[in-house]
């Protein structure tokens, strides 16, 4: 099984379809992330459930 999972999500700030790696091993993260795109801070938020992203949210980190 492969505990690394790509992930798209939408930058809140400049509404850009990006890639997120999100760790699976991990049962529940908040981070920060700059934008690959505009560079703005992100806060990523994501909880797994048997292997796979249950719940996922990316909000402005202004």
């Amino acid at each position: 099984m492969n505990l690394l999972h790509g992930q798209d999500a939408t930058c809140p700030h400049c509404w850009e379809t990006i890639n997120l790696t999100l760790d699976l091993s991990v049962p529940e993260q908040s981070y920060v992330e700059d934008c690959p795109v505009c560079c703005k801070p992100m806060v990523v938020t994501y909880t797994t459930a048997d292997g796979e992203v249950a719940e996922l949210s990316v909000e402005s980190g202004e």
